[in-house]
């Protein structure tokens, strides 16, 4: 039986910090866990140009408490509007390694996402040429479309022509959660990986609905099928290079989850890396643990592992995690995955 491992510090590829008092106060919660993170410019108004994204930085790094080794990637929030000449600019000093994608309306702060997909193709062939990678928020927003089918729909009317119309293109699907997603990113060779979260390998959709509705449970995108929650099982312990580990933690105050219109968003950061320790582990998988969480992202974003080790240590009773953590704009639920966690993270 394995009491302890020890790997290289995780990186979270798809984090939300939020700004203001709750940057304040979940930015070194992430710090506690990670040493880089591709940081989401859904702000409002949302992170567009480079100087936004330069001005956003320099909020967390002075967010983050002394001594703190995260490091922010930051990206640009693309629209129909977005300067091509400028993203180039952002990634040629280092400062932006990715663009995000919203389809208008899709998620969280959303509104200024794209809603005709031909405005935006002289930023993806400008990003094709210097190999910046697109992140993808996956689904549809056509409310004529069944919400547990809009990342399928994506994949056939948006993601598929937009990539063989921008040869060169990387794109990485975030928060993949079908095996439609799964089996779309296995088709490709190169140039196309995905992010898994944590909360979707833990919970389905009857953890949001069945016996209550369970505000905290709330995403998008929205937790799925058990077969398709396997699916993502399956993904994230078979050491494909091609999946890796992007948490979208998703920081809302209670107020706004727990409302006649809740939020959507888990906010994992605190106890992420515990619980992936925890599913691996029952699965006989912690062998592939460090791939997933450590070696896969680095490899796509073309940036080295980092050579910071930290242990992971099975303790005999369960870990005790916080119920929700404080911040300046009111309280945030800490994602409970349901079932006891023996995993720590050693000081």
């Amino acid at each position: 039986m394995t009491n302890q491992i020890q790997i290289r510090k995780p990186d979270d590829w798809h984090l939300h910090l939020r700004d203001g008092a709750m940057l304040r106060a979940v930015a070194p919660v992430s710090a506690a866990q990670y040493a880089r993170a591709i940081i989401m410019p859904n702000l409002v108004p949302p992170v567009v140009r480079g100087d936004d994204a330069a001005a956003y930085r320099q909020r967390i790094l002075e967010a983050l408490p002394s001594g703190s080794s995260i490091f922010p990637l930051m990206t640009l929030y693309l629209t129909e509007k977005t300067d091509p000449g400028d993203v180039a600019a952002a990634a040629a000093t280092g400062l932006v390694r990715a663009v995000k994608l919203y389809p208008a309306g899709a998620t969280t702060n959303s509104d200024s996402g794209v809603r005709d997909f031909t405005k935006i193709r002289p930023v993806l062939e400008q990003m094709a040429e210097i190999g910046l990678p697109l992140c993808v928020h996956g689904e549809v927003s056509d409310p004529d479309i069944d919400i547990f089918d809009r990342e399928a729909v994506f994949i056939d009317r948006v993601l598929d022509p937009m990539r063989r119309q921008t040869p060169g293109l990387r794109v990485v699907m975030e928060h993949v959660t079908t095996a439609e997603g799964l089996d779309y990113v296995r088709s490709s060779e190169s140039g196309l990986a995905a992010t898994l979260t944590v909360h979707h390998l833990v919970i389905n959709r009857n953890h949001i609905l069945a016996g209550g509705i369970r505000p905290h449970y709330y995403c998008l995108p929205v937790a799925k099928r058990e077969s398709h929650r396997q699916a993502l099982h399956a993904a994230a312990m078979s050491g494909d290079r091609r999946f890796f580990l992007g948490t979208d933690s998703a920081p809302h105050v209670d107020a706004a989850k727990e409302s006649s219109c809740g939020c959507a968003g888990c906010f994992t950061a605190l106890n992420g890396l515990n619980i992936l320790a925890q599913i691996f582990d029952e699965a006989g998988k912690l062998d592939t643990l460090q791939t997933f969480v450590s070696l896969n992202g680095p490899a796509f974003y073309g940036l080295a592992p980092n050579e910071v080790q930290i242990v992971l240590v099975k303790e005999k009773t369960p870990v005790v995690f916080p119920g929700y953590i404080m911040t300046g704009d009111g309280p945030v639920t800490v994602f409970d995955p349901g079932f006891p966690v023996y995993w720590r993270v050693a000081e």
